[in-house]
């Protein structure tokens, strides 16, 4: 352990991502409780269009969702390490096969607002896990109201249209891609930004999130 990791320990000692319980000796992102309890799904998701399944690593509930919430609306960007290294985790249990990874992006005024953008920082996490690069595949041209905040699928899959473009399609294309993102709910997002990819040339698309909305759709 360097100086500097046993300073910043003393004085922010590492607490649980889920629980926000201080660390054992030994224990790292999560609490031995909370690893646990933490319910892994064992099969990928098909829900929406365009990408052919996507690798979700737990559902979006209680002591989860809460976490989430902090990391997306209150600024605990550490967070992205251990969720990120949760789907680096389940994308190797899954043996899923790629040729590119990249993110879905928030707007240019949601990322000024927060800080960072969510998405990112657990694909550049996710990547370095797997010892993959992280490319740039989309940018968000359209500051659209927050998918959370809407209700039923047609709204969401409204809302997002249009909302993305592809940046620099030449890198990914013929290629398989794989997209991160934090949430899936409807899918409606994933699979607009799958659509774009498609379109710009990507082989196929593949999706991967920290969590998933239990839907009776599903």
């Amino acid at each position: 352990m360097s100086i500097v990791t046993w300073f910043l320990d003393l004085l922010y000692p590492p607490r649980c991502t889920i629980c926000r319980k201080l660390l054992r000796e030994k224990e790292t992102d999560f609490c031995a409780e909370c690893r646990t309890k933490l319910s892994i799904l064992e099969a990928p998701i098909k829900r929406g269009e365009f990408f052919t399944q996507c690798y979700a690593v737990t559902a979006y509930s209680g002591d989860v969702a809460a976490s989430l919430k902090r990391y997306k609306f209150q600024g605990m960007q550490q967070y992205a390490g251990a969720y990120g290294r949760l789907i680096a985790m389940q994308l190797l249990r899954m043996q899923a096969a790629f040729d590119i990874l990249s993110w879905v992006p928030v707007s240019k005024k949601r990322r000024r607002k927060r800080g960072f953008d969510q998405s990112e920082l657990l694909a550049r996490t996710v990547a370095n896990e797997l010892g993959v690069s992280c490319v740039r595949t989309l940018e968000k041209v359209r500051d659209n109201p927050a998918q959370s905040l809407l209700e039923g699928a047609e709204q969401r899959r409204a809302n997002v249209i249009n909302a993305y473009r592809s940046v620099e399609p030449e890198r990914f294309a013929n290629r398989h891609v794989l997209l991160i993102d934090d949430i899936m709910t409807t899918g409606a997002t994933l699979s607009e930004c799958s659509r774009i990819l498609l379109t710009a040339g990507a082989a196929s698309v593949l999706c991967a999130t920290v969590a998933v909305t239990q839907l009776s759709n599903n």
